[in-house]
């Protein structure tokens, strides 16, 4: 079974990556405009984009388990699932700001008092360097540093889980669920020493 969901993915281009976690966001922006996300689309809207976006940072996290432990190697879509990620994440950052808040006043103000929009502000920041290194010159030009640069993955992951629970109202399962599968996730990266480290 594992080596034919390997060659089975050597088979697949990575466009359909793009084009299958992609289509959500023109298709929620379509739903928000013609009445489908409810009496508060905006808020919908910037909840759909940013859950999106916390669920493929996740699936790009499992990738190396999966390799590791499973033998399933998908390890070459992890880009393309990295990069729609950012991509989902300055949606829902867009959102937030042209159709939420729309008060250029309001914004600092925000990001300064609201711990919610802090973190959420900070994991944007620090997916920056991410998407901007996401390319074969960035990995040959960088070499080990490279790796220790797209470790700040999980820390993006964790705030994004933060950021998510302290947006919520109440004590939720689903943000909860997201970080203890975040950190489940990381403790599966803790190893014997003397073992080969993958990326």
């Amino acid at each position: 079974m594992r080596d034919r969901i390997n060659a089975l993915a050597r088979r697949v281009p990575v466009w359909v990556i793009w084009l299958g976690c992609g289509w959500a966001a023109p298709w929620l922006f379509w739903q928000g405009a013609t009445g489908g996300l409810g009496p508060e689309p905006i808020k919908a809207l910037e909840r759909e984009l940013g859950e999106i976006a916390l669920q493929l940072l996740i699936i790009g996290l499992c990738l190396t388990p999966l390799r590791r432990y499973l033998g399933v190697n998908l390890i070459r879509f992890r880009r393309a699932i990295g990069l729609l990620a950012f991509c989902y994440v300055c949606l829902h950052l867009a959102v937030w700001l042209f159709l939420d808040v729309r008060d250029p006043g309001r914004i600092w103000a925000d990001i300064v008092k609201r711990p919610y929009v802090t973190v959420g502000i900070t994991a944007f920041l620090l997916m920056i360097p991410l998407a901007l290194s996401s390319n074969d010159r960035a990995v040959r030009r960088l070499g080990a540093c490279w790796r220790v640069l797209h470790r700040l993955t999980y820390v993006v992951a964790i705030l994004g889980a933060v950021h998510f629970i302290w947006l919520s109202k109440g004590v939720q399962i689903e943000p909860l669920a997201y970080l203890a599968v975040i950190l489940g996730l990381m403790a599966l990266r803790l190893r014997p020493a003397g073992r080969r480290r993958d990326a």
